[in-house]
């Protein structure tokens, strides 16, 4: 009984995945399981490529092998406990499990929002303020830069989880999710979720909005810099150096907006689904072709390893 009423506490979530769509259920097991070791291998081959070449040992690769880190660790948030569900009959996760799942989906998320600002800062400072910017984005900056990126997040994330623990459940207990949103969890609350509502929208301002706009001024300084430039040949170069992150952030922020709106507005539960997909599956998997495929310096060191190899 939950607080003198004749109500059953649920103690247990039912995720429905993509159970409803038994046709598909092979193809979307297959799909997702290549896109998740896919993730992780580009990933961690980002990582390493960073790691071992000197020519990379650059603030804005060290806040790339951050992201790729924090892409990582996004996506084995959701997926695997996705594909462990496919073939059961039903896919249970307790509530407490729910609230830590969706902790660290939302502490990955909000990291991966941070550090993306960072990355928009160091653009800032390497093309706006070129002389400065040895000193102005030393290693010791970068370092307390992106710890204070994960301490933020953190913060976020607790008060998240906060705001979904002070919650109770009575039924219904399907999710119509593949993962424990927050926007279906508080949709299944027996009690006010006004406050849990309140908590969300400040972490999103704050975390959403601010980052957002951080990153929105930082290129619209960098674009004017560009300008300025008086030979066409630097100002290609100046904007490839920004297109890759501008592509990441757009695809990030612009995906995550739309479904959390459409999630609002009453769309059906298998767009939401499949909407989400996107921000928390296939964004993790493009970010290192992103930063690879239109980057002369990551081409450059994957080139020398064949050599690099040789001589070891």
């Amino acid at each position: 009984m939950v607080r003198g009423r004749n109500i059953t506490e649920i103690t247990h979530f039912i995720l429905l995945g993509f159970s409803d769509l038994p046709k598909i259920l092979t193809l979307l097991f297959t799909v997702f399981l290549l896109v998740y070791i896919t993730t992780v291998t580009l990933n961690l081959c980002l990582i390493m490529l960073i790691k071992i070449d000197s020519h990379l040992h650059t603030p804005m690769y060290f806040f790339l092998s951050n992201l790729s880190f924090i892409d990582i660790c996004y996506v084995t948030t959701t997926v695997p406990k996705m594909l462990s569900g496919f073939y059961q009959e039903q896919l249970t996760v307790t509530v407490v499990g729910c609230a830590v799942q969706y902790f660290f989906f939302a502490l990955m998320g909000l990291s991966e929002s941070c550090v993306m600002t960072a990355m928009a800062y160091d653009r800032y400072a390497a093309i706006c303020n070129p002389l400065l910017y040895s000193s102005v984005m030393s290693p010791t900056v970068c370092l307390w830069t992106v710890l204070g990126c994960y301490l933020a997040a953190f913060s976020g994330s607790i008060a998240q989880l906060s705001a979904i623990l002070r919650l109770y459940f009575c039924g219904p207990n399907i999710i119509y999710h593949f993962f424990c949103d927050i926007p279906q969890v508080l949709n299944l609350s027996c009690n006010d979720a006004f406050i849990s509502r309140v908590i969300l929208a400040i972490v999103t301002m704050i975390f959403g909005v601010t980052n957002a706009l951080l990153i929105t001024i930082s290129y619209v300084y960098i674009v004017l810099s560009i300008l300025k430039i008086a030979s066409g040949k630097g100002r290609s170069k100046a904007f490839n150096t920004c297109a890759s992150h501008l592509t990441a952030v757009s695809l990030f922020y612009i995906s995550s907006v739309v479904i959390y709106l459409s999630s609002g507005t009453g769309s059906s539960s298998t767009i939401n689904r499949f909407g989400s997909v996107f921000y928390a599956v296939l964004v993790p998997m493009m970010n290192p072709l992103i930063y690879s495929l239109r980057n002369k310096e990551i081409k450059d060191a994957l080139k020398k390893l064949p050599n690099k190899r040789r001589h070891c």
